[in-house]
């Protein structure tokens, strides 16, 4: 039997505009953030707001995702504007799970530095 990893504050998901079934949107969005956490266990904080049509920031038609996560050592993981123009972000499930998507690959990255996979570069001063 899998444990399934407890992040150290409550996930905190908020909802705006016209989002139908939130408390089924929130199922998913929890299975999202149960999947990271099982990848990625170090997730000390997150917080996810969906914004539907209709509310005063969202235009044409489209939902917005955000995912914010943060690490430990202070990183931190941010998933926000929803490309203009892309139809596909008129359906709610289809933004969702790829904004997921991306704050997985972002995490990935994340995880790599901080297991010292990837070389840091310092920047060059230049004068």
């Amino acid at each position: 039997m899998k444990m399934e990893k407890v992040m150290q504050t409550q996930a905190q998901i908020e909802f705006g505009g016209n989002v139908q079934n939130p408390a089924e949107r929130r199922a998913v969005i929890e299975g999202h953030i149960v999947e990271l956490e099982n990848h990625f266990g170090r997730i000390t904080a997150c917080r996810i707001v969906v914004r539907g049509p209709g509310e005063h920031h969202v235009t044409g038609g489209q939902y917005q995702v955000s995912v914010h996560l943060v690490l430990p050592d202070g990183r931190e993981v941010n998933i926000g504007r929803t490309p203009k123009e892309d139809g596909r972000y008129a359906d709610l499930t289809f933004a969702v799970d790829n904004a997921f998507k991306r704050a997985r690959r972002q995490l990935q990255d994340q995880a790599r530095v901080m297991r010292g996979d990837v070389k840091q570069h310092t920047p060059v001063q230049r004068g």
